[in-house]
């Protein structure tokens, strides 16, 4: 089992959405909204004194767990869908889930996803 986390621009998570809805097998997913800062654009992307911006940058986190077979289809899916370009596109992680369990049924693992 997998679990993505996704990092997008508010204004792509329209076609996110869609792309994800279009799929076959979609396991389902949760979105919550995120505040951040980006990474520097000095010496080995460090802070510099020149870009100092107190405002955060508003952001999506989508969160999905799946089955192993799925998650390389998903990342493919949400990169393809979010991506702009442009810096600031946003990040995807995928770890490996020990367990999972569905709360209302009990059932664990991959039936739980």
């Amino acid at each position: 089992m997998k679990q993505i986390t996704a990092i997008i621009r508010p204004q792509r998570l329209d076609a996110v959405e869609e792309a994800l809805h279009a799929l076959p097998h979609l396991p389902g997913f949760t979105l919550y909204p995120a505040k951040g800062h980006p990474r520097g654009h000095g010496k080995d992307h460090r802070y510099t004194a020149d870009e100092w911006d107190p405002n955060t940058h508003q952001h999506w986190v989508l969160l999905v767990f799946c089955a192993d077979d799925l998650a390389g289809e998903l990342v493919r899916v949400i990169e393809h869908a979010a991506r702009t370009g442009n810096p600031g596109d946003g990040m995807i992680g995928v770890v490996e889930m020990a367990t999972a369990v569905r709360i209302r049924t009990g059932e664990r693992d991959d039936s739980a996803v």
